[in-house]
């Protein structure tokens, strides 16, 4: 069997980004909102069916699908983070949803009970598996014959201004960090929809699409609002930290960032488009 992916742990379970992740909940779960939404809305749950949430994080999309399922039904959430898993029970447990279970565990290696799920679904949570034909085939075992994946994950980089506007104003500042390879476990490594698909084909799965959707996240209300929480949570923060970067280099960014971000402010708050890539599949009948 697979290892767990250690460097996934420790940088979800205990470093500062993890907590930073927990710090901004709120905010994150409302910007992410329309992905969770078009999700839910492909995984088409029905009430009675058991759900696997792969990379649950702090629960939200644990929850939304629990909602749907109903008490009949049951999601089990899964993630690499204690510190994520910790929140969601507590999340779950303020909404009264008994029809919910949390697991720590790594999807690509854990003993999934085989046959079990009717759907797994996921926001964000699948694209940071050192091995993800092992991933996707493991996670297919844990659902019944015929059962269905409906995951999301980021688009081109290009076409994603949450990360290539911070990206850009980072490195003008701070300079150029070390390249890595684009399809490398992290946030980025399912832009490409025909390598994706052709993973998930290796995986063993059928009916494989990969579509790219375009939406518009629900950013705070206004661009420096925005622009602040790109500065904490995405790529910038990861570069400025891996210069050394000073309050100043921080603000400096956040700044040129704000400025970058103004046509996207509404009346409603910032609304930033975004191209999703959504990866469907069923497990062989």
């Amino acid at each position: 069997m697979l290892t767990m992916n250690l460097d996934q742990e420790e940088y979800w379970g205990k470093s500062d980004q993890g907590v930073k992740w927990l710090t901004f909940e709120d905010q994150l779960d409302q910007l992410f909102a329309p992905v969770l939404d078009l999700v839910i809305d492909r995984a088409a749950l029905l009430p009675g069916q058991r759900v696997l949430d792969i990379g649950c994080g702090t629960g939200i999309s644990t929850l939304a699908a629990a909602e749907c399922v109903g008490p009949k039904g049951h999601v089990l959430g899964v993630d690499i983070s204690k510190q994520f898993l910790d929140r969601a029970r507590a999340r779950a447990a303020q909404n009264d949803l008994s029809n919910t279970t949390f697991q720590y565990a790594d999807a690509q290696a854990h003993d999934l009970s085989p046959g079990d799920r009717d759907v797994a679904i996921s926001r964000f949570g699948v694209m940071f598996f050192e091995d993800p034909v092992a991933a996707f085939a493991n996670m297919a075992r844990a659902l019944k014959p015929g059962g269905r994946i409906v995951f999301a994950a980021w688009g081109d980089l290009s076409q994603n201004p949450w990360f290539k506007i911070p990206h850009v104003a980072a490195v003008k500042r701070m300079g150029q960090p070390p390249k890595m390879d684009r399809n490398a476990p992290g946030p980025l490594a399912f832009h490409a929809r025909d390598r994706v698909a052709g993973l998930m084909t290796q995986a063993g799965l059928s009916e494989v699409s990969v579509d790219a959707v375009p939406l518009k996240l629900t950013g705070p209300d206004t661009a420096i609002d925005a622009a602040a929480l790109s500065a904490r949570i995405g790529p910038s923060a990861r570069t400025i930290a891996h210069f050394d970067g000073t309050e100043e280099d921080e603000i400096a960014v956040r700044d040129a960032v704000a400025h970058e971000f103004a046509p996207f402010e509404t009346s409603q708050g910032t609304r930033i488009p975004a191209l999703i890539n959504i990866l469907q599949a069923r497990r062989p009948s």
